[in-house]
């Protein structure tokens, strides 16, 4: 078995080969960071992205709001968007009207800044009853709390929070903030000790709650960029029937995305890969990223 993964852009920019030696995954848990976004959101962001984790971001609505561009680089560095209220009030106490205005506002800032609407929700302080669950679902948000609190609101030490980290298993998803220094000197500690047990970041799943393998697509609500494939025969032969090839997007970004390539069966081969305008690979005047495929 032979693999290859290519990297197509949408929109002309640098693009690189994702190594087909990727870490085994046994599992997949939820990083997820509340409270953005901050003025240190862009350090949290350099962290992940330097350490290959993508995270789930619950945004505060009026955080949102008065910092768009920092909203709009946790989506371009491949992280997911949600929704954590509007200024982060105990939203128990609140009326059911309260609530649906607080929600929708949030969703509305949220896909006004990143053209993403949000498909989970976390109630401030984790505090939640049956109508603030019944409006969520109303809006389209699937209601995820936590199974693992770091405690870096609590002032956690970085050797605490790795320590809380560690607890985390399969499905499951654990609490940190935005903003905090200790968490974010904490994360290559959390990836080193997730590795080792074959664990993986991974997204929440809107229908389950439970952390899963990146679907490869945006959020089903979220048009896909132009000429980005959605779907893919998952086999198809070639002629001659003498191997095949399955065809996955593991990554997807706001401007490119990756096309990994799997083909069994033969020694010689050759993966063509179709593309749509204004998909480019390589883009105009880069050379073609080591270690990619023949493309024809």
């Amino acid at each position: 078995m032979l693999a290859s993964t290519v990297a197509l852009s949408a929109a002309g920019l640098a693009v690189a080969a994702t190594p087909s030696s990727a870490a085994t995954c046994n599992g997949y848990v939820g990083l997820t960071f509340d409270d953005g976004p901050t003025g240190s959101t862009s350090a949290l962001l350099s962290v992940l992205r330097a350490n290959g984790v993508r995270a789930t971001m619950f945004n505060v609505g009026q955080n949102v709001q008065s910092n768009q561009s920092a909203a709009r680089a946790q989506v371009d560095a491949g992280m997911w968007v949600a929704n954590h209220s509007w200024n982060h009030a105990h939203m128990t106490s609140m009326s059911q009207s309260q609530m649906q205005s607080d929600l929708s506002q949030t969703n509305s800032a949220i896909q006004a800044a990143t053209g993403v609407r949000p498909q989970l929700f976390r109630p401030p302080y984790g505090e939640t009853n049956s109508t603030l669950q019944s409006v969520a679902t109303s809006l389209g948000l699937r209601q995820v709390i936590w199974d693992v609190d770091s405690q870096d609101w609590n002032g956690a030490s970085v050797s605490q929070i790795v320590s809380n980290a560690s607890r985390l298993q399969a499905g499951q998803v654990i609490l940190m903030h935005d903003g905090i220094q200790n968490t974010r000197d904490a994360i290559p500690q959390i990836m080193a000790n997730l590795s080792s047990r074959n664990l993986c970041p991974g997204m929440i799943s809107p229908s389950t709650g439970r952390a899963v393998a990146p679907d490869g697509t945006p959020p089903p609500t979220t048009p896909p960029p132009t000429g980005t494939p959605t779907t893919a025969p998952p086999t198809t032969p070639p002629p001659g029937g003498g191997c095949t090839a399955t065809a996955t997007t593991p990554n997807v970004w706001g401007d490119r995305y990756n096309t990994s390539v799997t083909v069994q069966g033969a020694s010689n081969w050759t993966v063509v890969v179709a593309l749509t305008p204004p998909q480019r690979f390589p883009p105009p005047g880069t050379a073609p990223p080591v270690g990619t495929a023949p493309v024809t």
